[in-house]
């Protein structure tokens, strides 16, 4: 069996923010629950030189977005990285779910070898579609939704691995 482009990329993409937002609903009950200001989870961070939960969410959103329009050859939205709020946040990840929901399989198949520029780190790579996806989107995507879990587990909210995970079957 071979697995597509589209196979590897969008359904994980979805899956990886409704589980991070999922996080979050648990993240707000709980700040509501022990009535804690819901902007010190949201301005928290692992490390000082590491960025916040609000910052996490925007990336792996952005990293989600550009993953889907870049594979499906569309201009990647831009959105502005304003939230402070965990109503915000949602509305970041619901209009990103949105967005990536349209890249279809025929948009995205194909891409294995289709030179993708992006800059990161200051410099621009290119790099082909495949690399691009399971070299930097996906490794990103994870990284970013797993500090984010992390962030809310130190700070106590009740959630395990199976929140990461999100339904299997």
């Amino acid at each position: 069996m071979t697995l597509s482009m589209y196979q590897a990329s969008i359904p994980l993409f979805v899956q990886g923010l409704q589980n991070l937002s999922a996080l979050l609903s648990k993240a707000e009950a709980y700040a509501t629950e022990k009535k804690i200001d819901a902007t010190v989870l949201i301005n928290d961070r692992i490390y000082p030189d590491m960025f916040p939960l609000s910052r996490q969410v925007q990336i792996a959103t952005d990293i989600a977005k550009g993953g889907a329009a870049r594979l499906a050859g569309v201009e990647v939205p831009s959105m502005p990285d304003t939230e402070t709020t965990f109503a915000e946040l949602q509305t970041r990840i619901e209009k990103t779910l949105a967005f990536v929901k349209t890249a279809t399989a025929a948009q995205v198949d194909g891409s294995e070898d289709k030179p993708i520029t992006i800059k990161t780190g200051g410099k621009e790579i290119t790099l082909k579609g495949q690399d691009y996806l399971f070299r930097f989107v996906l490794p990103n995507l994870h990284f970013h939704t797993s500090v984010a879990y992390a962030i809310l587990r130190h700070n106590g909210v009740v959630i395990g691995k199976i929140d990461f995970l999100g339904a299997i079957a």
